[in-house]
């Protein structure tokens, strides 16, 4: 068998692969999309969050109080 009779009969294997290989990288590239849009609304709604601190009693506690509940 000579060299060039080797590499055809080896790339027709190479163009299944790609063909096999292509779905499953557009399933890949949906997910890692999906995450970092994930991760953006997440960012995104803990911006928006203004969380109420409550003292040992259950109230808000003020913003600019002198005591230190450690």
């Amino acid at each position: 068998m000579s060299a060039a009779t080797e590499i055809d009969t080896l790339i027709p294997d190479l163009d299944k692969s790609k063909r096999r290989s292509a779905p499953l990288a557009y399933l890949l590239g949906f997910i890692f999309a999906l995450f970092i849009a994930i991760l953006i609304f997440c960012y995104a709604v803990t911006r928006r969050a203004n969380p109420v601190f409550l003292d040992s009693q259950g109230k808000p506690a003020s913003a600019g109080s002198d005591h230190s509940h450690h």
